[in-house]
């Protein structure tokens, strides 16, 4: 079979293993970073 019939036969569940807030958090800040090497 394919990959995907493969991987339906065994799914596993997704875990995040931050929060959504967390990742946001860390995406407001790269950006941020970037936006101030940006205008250097």
């Amino acid at each position: 079979g394919t990959y995907i019939d493969r991987h339906n036969e065994s799914p596993k569940p997704f875990i995040w293993t931050a929060s959504a807030a967390d990742i946001l958090e860390k995406v407001k800040r790269a950006r941020r970073t970037l936006n101030k090497r940006q205008s250097a």
